[in-house]
């Protein structure tokens, strides 16, 4: 396979990777929301919180720039399952606990108000992005036999419902951190975590996929799955991985949680079979790297086709040849690859 390492890995650095203004500036946004939400908790007199935390792909560094700016945050806030009751004494529904966090968060200054989803309470933002809030509540229970107590976090969704984002992002980072060889302390770079951005950025490279395709969360896990670090050779280990993937989901789609004892999606996930199917459609363009006399013009032709971009058509030879976009001149358009 030719090395194309450097441009994969330059492509990943300042194309796909959010940089670190930005996730700042998501996060002041977060900050914000957290003091909006305790202030309004306290003025509708419910509970306070015992604790706010980011997660899903922030905590885990694998949020990826979006051509459209819709860019969001999980910013989960915890209770204990004592504080959550109703007027008479027994316990909230899950409903009425995210009807309690979307009140205490209404702002006149918002253009669309706080609304309750199925698993979070979303806080819009006018630049476009917006904030998810997931409401948890912390459960102990006493064994009636031995006394001992342990405890277990419960979404407020359709139900309470067993979950433990917290735990999720401790077995992202633990992954990434034993599993490469190039892992730093805070989690934003490793092979593992690198390849993740590259195929988020895949499953949303093509604007008709939107609402089709699997999610960050069930390709994270799927490429832990199959997993093979490829030290020095981004660009094998992405292609080896999303191989690997494409054939798992051509019979079977069903993908297990990391830390709880279920699936994240079931056998028959329409979602997974899309991806599944673009994965088999866009690797064919890749198999040019593999051709004996494969130049640097198709094989950058080739990852251009299999992210949808003309980025790496721009990039030089290191070899010292031109790159393909100046040997071919600017009046070609995309699609239309013509040799000098």
């Amino acid at each position: 396979m030719r090395d194309c390492h450097l441009q994969i890995a330059k492509y990943q650095r300042d194309e796909v990777r959010l940089p670190n203004d930005s996730r700042k500036e998501i996060f002041t946004r977060a900050k914000t929301n957290r003091k909006r939400l305790k202030d309004g908790l306290a003025a509708n007199d419910d509970p306070i919180p015992i604790g706010q935390r980011t997660q899903g792909s922030y905590a885990m560094r694998t949020m990826i720039v979006e051509k459209d700016g819709d860019y969001d945050i999980d910013d989960g806030v915890y209770f204990k399952k004592e504080d959550l009751v109703g007027p008479k004494g027994a316990d909230k529904t899950s409903l009425a606990a995210r009807e309690m966090v979307c009140s205490a968060l209404q702002d006149e200054r918002f253009n669309d108000a706080p609304e309750v989803l199925k698993n979070c309470v979303r806080v819009y933002y006018n630049e476009g992005y917006h904030i998810d809030v997931p409401v948890y509540r912390h459960v102990v229970v006493t064994d009636a036999w031995t006394g001992e107590e342990n405890d277990h976090y419960e979404l407020a969704s359709s139900s309470w419902k067993r979950s433990d984002a917290l735990a999720v992002t401790s077995w992202f980072q633990d992954f990434n951190k034993d599993n490469c060889s190039n892992a730093s302390k805070d989690g934003d770079k490793g092979q593992f975590v690198e390849v993740v951005r590259l195929l988020k950025a895949f499953a949303r490279s093509r604007a008709s996929w939107k609402g089709k395709i699997s999610n960050g969360f069930v390709i994270s896990k799927l490429v832990a799955d199959h997993w093979v670090e490829v030290t020095g050779r981004d660009d094998r280990a992405l292609r080896d991985v999303a191989k690997a993937i494409r054939d798992k989901l051509s019979w079977e789609q069903a993908v297990k949680h990391p830390v709880l004892d279920e699936n994240i999606i079931e056998d028959g996930n329409a979602k997974a079979k899309f991806l599944h199917a673009k994965l088999d459609e866009k690797l064919k363009h890749l198999d040019v790297l593999d051709e004996w006399n494969c130049d640097h013009a198709k094989a950058m032709s080739a990852w251009d086709k299999f992210f949808d971009v003309d980025w790496f058509s721009q990039q030089p030879d290191p070899d010292g040849a031109k790159s393909l976009a100046e040997k071919v001149g600017p009046a070609v358009k995309r699609g239309e690859t013509r040799y000098a």
